[in-house]
């Protein structure tokens, strides 16, 4: 499905990403690990178009997504929950929800209002509610529910237990199992949390420094002395 190739990402005088390969099959989970500054989330970012890489490929479904504006790439099936969530503060949870879906002009978009409230109950409490206002829990699921408006084929998480309470952070991540086992959602997942990362994907790329340095299956790199050793405590 995805197929990142020899990508270079500088930010200014600073190399962010130094020749990385990283591919994603249908209907995976993979995670990338590694510490702050690793590059984690310029790889996820420059896959949804807000970074320009200096070198390498992004190619997605056979095409090359460097030549595609950031709203091209939702609307080919890429949905990016940010770190930090990045929810609208002043509107609605409900036109969060809405704005979610700005790519797309089908009669599904009720429909699809709905199952998200379903999907996340506490949202359709708060549905008139400032998203502002909400819990940094609520804020998540609102994020992860608002990328889903779009009808992603493949979702880019970044840091979705950042901050959050231990309960939350399972509710997460149950919500994530499912959208890949029940809905085929395919997820690329950025995770500090290593040992709840490999636990959760199928495969991993661990970055250091903005190369990467050790992949395989979650299993391996559970197993893994060096990675125990930098990752898991």
């Amino acid at each position: 499905m995805l197929e990142i190739q020899h990508l270079t990402v500088n930010y200014g005088g600073i190399q962010a990403l130094q020749d990385i390969s990283v591919t994603v099959q249908s209907g995976e989970i993979v995670t990338l690990i590694g510490a702050n500054g690793a590059g984690k989330s310029t790889t996820l970012r420059s896959i949804s178009r807000i970074v320009s890489p200096r070198l390498g490929q992004i190619i997605y479904e056979g095409e090359n997504l460097l030549k595609k504006r950031p709203d091209e790439v939702v609307k080919m099936g890429i949905a990016h929950v940010p770190e930090g969530r990045r929810v609208l503060a002043r509107l609605t949870v409900e036109d969060n929800l809405l704005l979610g879906a700005y790519t797309r002009n089908d009669g599904a978009i009720q429909k699809d209002l709905h199952h998200q409230f379903e999907r996340f109950p506490r949202l359709a409490e708060r549905r008139k509610q400032q998203a502002g206002t909400l819990s940094g829990g609520e804020q998540q699921m609102l994020a992860m529910a608002r990328a889903l408006m779009s009808r992603p084929r493949l979702l880019l998480l970044d840091e979705p237990s950042l901050g959050l309470a231990p309960i939350i952070v399972k509710s997460i991540f149950q919500i994530i199992r499912d959208l890949n086992s029940n809905s085929g959602v395919t997820i690329l997942l950025v995770e500090q949390n290593a040992q709840l990362a490999l636990n959760t994907a199928t495969r991993g790329y661990v970055l250091e420094a903005g190369t990467v340095k050790i992949t395989g299956s979650s299993a391996d790199l559970l197993g893994d002395d060096r990675v125990k050793q930098a990752y898991l405590g």
